[in-house]
């Protein structure tokens, strides 16, 4: 399995909320800097276009990262598909993809935010068609050099070629998916490995979703191994679970109960935090041991995974905070789950 953190390249964290844009920046390159020494597997960027977050331009930040790095894998987490071109978010990657030797990947998803949409001048009503439609043409190029294709939402391509190309023969490409069934069998019917989003409640209730995805990936001709599950969720390593809970409940109750004003949902209250950090609980929050044996169990709970990924700089927590959770990642958690 492996392990590693999704980043939305927060800028506003700590106690302040004073750090400026540039040392926020520098602070996160050093995080994945960091995680690459530390022997975490990928480090994944999102997509986002607002001023909290400095993550509208992924590539740019996956490029100075594999400058400063040798072997961790460089992700979109998700490059918002629906409002980007393909052939441009394809170029970027396999640029990317030079740059760092072998190690770029794109998950795509159709964003959990919507502020992409009217700022490239994409309509709501066609949320999923648009999604859809540039899914197959990023598909093309990534398969074919030579490009002929025609849709609703972007000029049509008649045999043109589309450079750079990737260094890896076939660029990996994930679909992001949240709680859609329909997202699910998509993404088995075209064989992509899948990235789920699990951000509450509890995991284990994610698995007929997933059996769809496995149904759907074989009546396609796909074999087991080719269908790959990864899960990404909210989580914090400290160096014990109560201070771990100490250090990541202010700041996670704050910004979830923020997000509930605006998306209709509860407040975070400590009892439904205690139920969320629980076994069955979205939130992989503890010691180094008690997330290895999370991990696992969310592992077990879907049917086995392939890939694990914390979100962990959307709590308030300071950058010392996150660098020491890396280190923990990387010495404890993983030989932990290796082991097992």
């Amino acid at each position: 399995m492996e392990i590693g953190i999704d980043s939305f390249a927060s800028a506003m964290y700590g106690d302040s909320n004073t750090l400026s844009s540039v040392d926020a920046m520098e602070q996160l390159l050093q995080r994945i800097e960091l995680a690459d020494q530390a022997g975490l597997d990928v480090f994944g960027i999102g997509e986002h276009h607002k001023k909290e977050f400095l993550d509208s331009a992924t590539a740019v930040i996956l490029g100075a990262a594999a400058a400063r790095t040798n072997r961790i894998k460089l992700a979109s987490a998700v490059s918002v598909l629906s409002a980007a071109d393909p052939v441009r978010l394809y170029q970027n990657f396999a640029t990317l993809d030079l740059i760092s030797k072998g190690r770029a990947e794109i998950v795509v998803g159709r964003g959990s935010a919507i502020e992409a949409y009217p700022l490239f001048g994409f309509s709501l009503n066609d949320y999923d068609a648009l999604f859809s439609e540039k899914l197959d043409l990023l598909l093309q190029i990534r398969d074919n050099e030579f490009i002929t294709w025609s849709g609703k939402f972007r000029p049509a391509l008649n045999n043109l070629p589309v450079y750079p190309r990737a260094l890896q023969e076939k660029l990996p490409i994930w679909l992001g998916v949240g709680g859609t069934p329909e997202s699910f069998i998509r993404a088995g019917s075209l064989g992509l490995p899948l990235m789920v989003a699990v951000i509450g409640g509890q995991t284990y209730r994610f698995r007929p979703l997933v059996d769809l995805y496995r149904e759907a990936g074989k009546a396609a001709g796909y074999k087991p191994e080719e269908l790959k599950v990864g899960l990404h969720s909210p989580g914090f390593v400290s160096n014990t679970t109560a201070k771990a809970i100490e250090e990541y409940y202010p700041g996670y109750a704050e910004l979830w109960t923020k997000l509930g004003r605006e998306r209709g949902w509860p407040p975070v209250t400590k009892d439904k935090f205690d139920g969320l950090i629980d076994d069955q609980g979205v939130l992989v929050v503890g010691d180094p041991e008690r997330i290895a044996e999370k991990i696992l169990r969310h592992s077990e709970s879907l049917g086995g995974i392939s890939r694990f990924t914390f979100q962990m700089d959307n709590a308030g927590l300071t950058h010392t905070q996150l660098m020491n959770a890396i280190e923990l990642i990387g010495s404890k958690v993983i030989p932990l789950i290796q082991k097992a």
